[in-house]
């Protein structure tokens, strides 16, 4: 029985494309300093997906890397031709992929349940009532 989700999103201009055959397996924002750097706001709405979960199309030559919290990098791909901010991860080598909630088609398919590195989150931003609440990453 083929899976009943579809999720899509992309860039701006259309260039970069992804569907998730899969629900997220889970959601929230993250108020990292790279993050809201990244997004020009005071966090960035995210949802994870396993990468056997997603298909991509068009390529995402443009990738922000910068130090992740626990070792390693965290990246960033955003579309080469409208610099829009589309997903995390390395296509083809990692296990999963943040999809940025700004990017999809249908944005009722975002649920937040959490909120990561509080500690970094300015004053006026205001997060949505019901959310677990992390002062960095959980775990």
């Amino acid at each position: 029985m083929p899976n009943p989700v579809s999720i899509t999103g992309g860039c701006q201009c259309g260039a970069v494309r992804y569907e998730a055959v899969a629900a997220p397996d889970y959601a929230g924002y993250c108020c990292c300093r790279d993050c809201r750097r990244a997004s020009g706001s005071a966090y960035i709405p995210f949802m994870g997906f396993p990468a056997h979960a997603l298909r991509f199309t068009g390529e995402t030559t443009v990738q922000v890397r910068s130090p992740a919290f626990r070792g390693g990098e965290a990246v960033r791909n955003r579309c080469p031709d409208c610099g829009s901010l589309i997903f995390g991860g390395v296509v083809g080598e990692s296990e999963s992929h943040t999809i940025y909630a700004g990017s999809l088609d249908d944005p009722s398919f975002f649920h937040p349940t959490m909120a990561l590195f509080d500690r970094d989150r300015p004053d006026w931003a205001v997060l949505p009532p019901g959310l677990t609440v992390f002062d960095t990453m959980p775990g």
